[in-house]
């Protein structure tokens, strides 16, 4: 028996404080090689674990043998085995995924549900407290290269956790053929999968190819890889604490908005790095920082969109906004625009001198005085917090106060959109305009903004 394995095993849960001897597992078994030697290991602990296995159908025939071999695996050691199949190839065609990512979210899906449902049933010492993977050493390897090519920054660097939440990762110290001798040694049976030797999976070609290449070069490769992860957590820990305190020092939060200062953004350094970081957490990919950075220089009304957000140049900020439906993103007018269209209906915008006679008093047109106002206008749906200066009245008030006050329907509320220029609202539209930009005696030109009803 090989119980130097064992032993380091033991000692690597102690160390990273995996889990507790007297805390029940659940082993994510495959049938293949790995999977099957960390359920020995943890037999041979005398760690308390239930087996879980996917089907994901992909395999056919295949499939299913993998699914009997671990059910008699599952008698062999006398512990409860859970199975469930999945609809893979269906699942990763309505996300519009990839099948390796289908299958991840489906496994870890129904891991989470395993664990939640046998708390609820109060099982005491038997419910599994935390998701047991085989990941290894070798795919620690893999995982920090694949994330080097995909330029996922420092976060994708130091790899795969031992740890994260209640999924544990206990065979990270061990390479793969150390937990191939092991098996042989123990006389483990464990199933093939045929897929693994297919090059149309990323991993799988840079298991087979790539890393190859590189240890003809440097034969120690995977291993000075592995030894280095635990400095780059280290130095992820600081980084974050770095950013951390950058994002505190220049983002200002309101309305669901994030606004940052350009001139306090342009000071600080590493200035790509802080606006990669930032920016990341809003859905936009590292290629768009040098994007976000010409956006600083560039003229009030530019941006730049994510799938799910949009920064905005706005004077000497930039504003970050989400583009889903319950938080719309801006419709800028800038000066030379004649005409915007939204889902309301349309604005038409006309500048002219003023003249003697009556303004209109249609609520549907602002008439404003032009000297006041600076593009670009922006029309948007007004939001809690915002406020302005109905006319005729010398204090601002609150939209939401003023629409109570109005006796508007819920309904009648949401429909409401408000036009703004320079974080000031000028106009209600087809309510009340601000009494800052009202038509005076001194007014000299004046700017007609009109709404008609889609």
């Amino acid at each position: 028996m090989d119980i130097a394995l064992l032993n380091r095993f033991k000692e690597y849960v102690t160390e990273q404080q995996l889990f507790v001897p007297d805390d029940s597992l659940l082993i994510a078994v495959s049938g293949g090689v790995d999977s099957i030697a960390l359920c020995e290991l943890c037999y041979l602990a005398g760690y308390t674990f239930t087996m879980a296995h996917c089907n994901f159908q992909l395999r056919e025939a295949e499939s299913d043998r993998d699914e009997e071999f671990v059910i008699e695996i599952a008698r062999k050691y006398g512990v409860r085995i859970l199975t469930k199949k999945f609809e893979t190839l269906s699942f990763a065609a309505s996300q519009k995924c990839s099948i390796q990512v289908a299958a991840r979210k489906l496994r870890y899906e129904w891991f989470n549900e395993i664990l939640e449902t046998r708390k609820k049933l109060n099982e005491n010492q038997l419910t599994p407290r935390y998701i047991l993977t085989a990941h290894h050493a070798n795919d620690n390897t893999e995982t920090v290269l694949m994330n080097l090519f995909k330029c996922t920054g420092i976060s994708g660097m130091r790899g795969i956790l031992p740890k994260a939440n209640n999924i544990v990762r206990p065979l990270l110290f061990a390479h793969k053929q150390s937990i191939i001798d092991f098996a042989q040694q123990r006389a483990l049976s464990y199933r093939e999968d045929s897929s693994n030797t297919s090059d149309k999976y990323s991993r799988n070609y840079i298991r087979h190819h790539v890393i190859p290449a590189i240890e003809a070069a440097y034969p120690h490769a995977s291993s000075n890889i592995n030894n280095t992860i635990p400095h780059l957590r280290d130095a992820e820990i600081l980084y974050n604490q770095a950013i951390e305190f950058h994002k505190k020092k220049l983002i200002e939060y309101k309305s669901g908005e994030a606004s940052i200062p350009i001139l306090k953004l342009s000071k600080a350094s590493p200035l790509k790095t802080i606006i990669f970081e930032i920016a990341k957490e809003y859905g936009f990919t590292p290629a768009q920082t040098d994007e976000i950075v010409k956006l600083m220089h560039s003229e009030t009304g530019k941006y730049i969109t994510s799938a799910t957000h949009r920064i905005l140049k706005n004077r000497n900020r930039l504003i970050i906004s989400s583009l889903q439906p319950d938080l719309p993103g801006l419709i800028l007018i800038e000066k030379q625009d004649e005409l915007a269209l939204f889902q309301n209906g349309k604005i038409t915008v006309a500048a002219r001198e003023m003249k003697p006679g009556k303004i209109s008093p249609d609520l549907n047109t602002a008439n404003l005085d032009a000297h006041y106002i600076s593009f670009p206008l922006l029309i948007r749906k007004w939001k809690q917090g915002d406020y302005f200066y109905p006319l005729g009245m010398p204090k601002k008030k609150k939209i939401a106060r003023f629409l109570i006050d109005k006796k508007l329907s819920l309904s009648d509320k949401e429909k409401i959109w408000v036009v703004e220029s320079n974080k000031k609202i000028l106009w209600v539209i087809n309510h009340r305009i601000d009494d800052r930009f009202k038509i005076t005696d001194k007014t000299k030109k004046i700017l007609q903004i009109k709404f008609e009803p889609g």
